[in-house]
């Protein structure tokens, strides 16, 4: 095998994997879907991954972060197989890693949020609609 293949192999699938408890899964997903498809219709490794991160996500949220690395640690080994298995070249295995790296990196950053309101005096709660993901709400009260 390529020394190069099995490099890119290895970084997409620890990428892939990290990006698994993102709010980029769905585009690493679909990104994963397209490349996974050009050889042939079977695309169930998506559908295994995205029960990995099902049961990552539950393991996260009852606390118990030992049942997340243990479900997650066996799926790097796969998913490099799996990208070897179906990267027609370097090249194009290259352009995955790339577009997933970018995702990760993306992810990473922390978003800033700046609302504000014109038009008055509200004298009630003001409701932000819209897609609001990742949110984190910090606050100095000591009751909270």
């Amino acid at each position: 095998m390529d020394s190069e293949l099995a490099a890119l192999s290895a970084t997409g699938a620890s990428t892939l994997v990290s990006l698994l408890v993102t709010d980029s899964w769905s585009h690493a997903r679909e990104l994963l879907r397209r490349f996974l498809s050009r050889g042939d219709a079977d695309t169930s490794a998506i559908t295994d991954l995205d029960s990995v991160r099902t049961r990552i996500l539950a393991a996260r949220s009852t606390g118990r972060p030992c049942d997340a690395h243990d479900t997650v640690a066996p799926w790097g080994a796969h998913v490099r197989q799996l990208l070897e298995a179906r990267a027609a070249s370097c090249a194009e295995l290259r352009e995955l890693v790339t577009s997933l790296q970018r995702l990760r990196d993306e992810s990473a950053q922390p978003a800033s949020v700046r609302n504000s309101i014109e038009g008055g005096v509200q004298h009630g709660p003001v409701i932000q609609s819209g897609r609001v993901s990742g949110l984190t709400i910090h606050t100095s009260h000591p009751n909270h």
